[in-house]
């Protein structure tokens, strides 16, 4: 009737959490004066900031792909509850009551508190080059549909056949950044990879890499212009610590006289394709 068993015990030694977690938990003491400025001392108890701190992570790393969802999981994954420190018999949390926190977090700038603290530990371990970084930059979908772009000047098609869920047709439409704008995500832009990729409502994300091992040491996120991924490059090199001469690498997008100009003038050599 009675199974005794022990998280602990049932995550293999392998497994590549175990190394991650010894590594969050550092970085979330070193947060604790974040969180206790965030959080009231008075009232009815939040969720735990590191816990939920640690569930995004999950999130993250495992690619799930919504907050319901991702309850769900941790009410029976054994690996999840043990990563984030739920017991066995403690309940989990309302999505809604998740989301609301999650959100309070991202707000305070936790996340980029999280990832500084995560380096640093690197930093310590010294697997970080300060001389040859590369750069590079994609596209981040929106949480926006295709639906929702819709022309600025609020012109329709005409009443839709499901206002939940009306069909649109596309076919021959001129739709641009200039012209039409998300109802969902203004922010947004409508933006495609290359030739040979459909258009897609998206965000410019972009990460600076250190070339010793490869860790990112900085992001940048961006509405997608066309000229983005340049901006991203250049606003993260003035970032970079330290008055020698550095090396940032880059693909044949950030090959234009007016960035390498620039790049040197910042005391950066541009090593561009």
């Amino acid at each position: 009737m009675f199974s005794y068993l022990s998280p602990e015990d049932r995550v293999p030694a392998g497994h590549p959490l175990r190394r991650i977690r010894p590594m969050v938990e550092v970085a979330l003491n070193a947060l604790s004066p974040a969180f206790d400025e965030m959080y009231s001392k008075v009232g009815r108890p939040s969720i735990a900031p590191e816990k939920l701190l640690k569930a995004l992570l999950l999130q993250v790393l495992y690619t799930v792909r919504s907050e319901r969802l991702l309850m769900e999981q941790l009410g029976y994954d054994l690996l999840f509850r043990w990563f984030v420190g739920l017991n066995m018999d403690e309940a989990v949390w309302v999505p809604t009551v998740y989301s609301k926190n999650r959100d309070r977090l991202l707000e305070g700038d936790v996340a980029a508190k999280f990832f500084a603290a995560v380096l640093e530990q690197a930093r310590a371990a010294d697997l970080l080059s300060d001389e040859h970084f590369s750069v590079d930059g994609t596209l981040i979908e929106a949480w926006a549909g295709q639906k929702s772009f819709q022309k600025k000047d609020g012109e329709t098609q005409g009443p839709p056949d499901d206002p939940g869920n009306p069909t649109v047709d596309f076919h021959g439409e001129k739709r641009s950044n200039d012209t039409h704008e998300s109802t969902t995500d203004s922010d947004a832009r409508l933006a495609r990879k290359s030739g040979g990729h459909e258009a897609k409502l998206a965000y410019s994300g972009n990460i600076l890499i250190e070339n010793r091992n490869g860790l990112v040491v900085d992001t940048e996120l961006l509405q997608c212009n066309g000229t983005a991924e340049r901006d991203a490059a250049t606003l993260m090199a003035e970032r970079l610590d330290g008055a020698d001469r550095v090396t940032i690498a880059g693909d044949k997008g950030y090959d234009t006289k007016d960035f390498v100009k620039e790049m040197r003038g910042m005391n950066v050599t541009p090593h561009v394709a």
